[in-house]
């Protein structure tokens, strides 16, 4: 199968998940997880139509970039645990955050899109199964309510949403009961305006679970192997 192909038949499974939820399926955003791939993988994908793509790791992505930064038109997103230490040049590379987890990472980045005279879109990455192991916020955390208080402050981000990763199950409908939490705590935020807060992205799902995700509500879902194939080097 080729990148193309898998494409054309993931674009299919997500028309379906959205028809079985009632929904439309441009309203789901199918995001190309790039981890380990190497910038032909990329090139295939893009060729195929794809634009939106995530990385989990600054280093990694700063190697690949110089054979990307011809796809103007492309997106690409921090998706992993990023460190505050790494947000200046994880501000520089990519167009958006998708992993905020602590309000010193909030800080460092908005500084760092400061400095380069840009606005970088984030979400808020919540621990949805309280995982020690995962980064994260936990959903009754002071410290989420600290970055949604204050976001009138961070004039470099526009917070967009939340994003999860579910505890692993192999029978996709185990993720279901998480899924549904984020769509709960989504709303329960959104009901209350919070300034300067747009809460319109949920961004979950992968390449095993994401029509359960779709059908959860998920407005943009992350799959790498599903596209590219299995992941051959650590």
């Amino acid at each position: 199968m080729t990148v193309a192909s898998n494409l054309s038949a993931i674009r299919e499974s997500i028309a379906r998940a959205a028809k079985r939820a009632g929904r439309q399926p441009e309203h789901i955003a199918l995001m190309a997880v790039i981890k380990t791939f190497p910038p032909e993988k990329i090139l295939e994908a893009y060729a195929a139509g794809q634009r939106l793509f995530g990385e989990n790791r600054v280093q990694e992505f700063a190697e690949k970039f110089g054979s990307l930064s011809e796809l103007r038109d492309a997106e690409f997103h921090m998706i992993g645990h990023l460190q505050s230490n790494k947000a200046g040049k994880a501000a520089e590379i990519f167009c958006a955050v998708d992993s905020l987890d602590s309000v010193k990472l909030v800080e460092r980045l908005n500084a760092a899109a400061e400095k380069l005279g840009k606005t970088l879109e984030v979400l808020i990455e919540v621990n949805v199964g309280g995982e020690e192991a995962k980064s994260g916020i936990a959903p009754d955390s002071s410290e989420l309510e600290s970055i949604l208080i204050a976001a009138p402050e961070w004039k470099n981000l526009h917070i967009r949403g939340l994003m999860t990763v579910p505890p692993f199950t192999e029978d996709p409908e185990g993720a279901r009961p998480y899924f549904r939490q984020l769509r709960e705590l989504r709303d329960r935020l959104a009901a209350r305006n919070l300034p300067f807060v747009s809460l319109d992205v949920l961004s979950m799902g992968m390449s095993h679970d994401f029509e359960v995700a779709i059908e959860e509500g998920s407005t943009c879902v992350r799959l790498g192997t599903a596209i590219f194939g299995t992941r051959t080097t650590p």
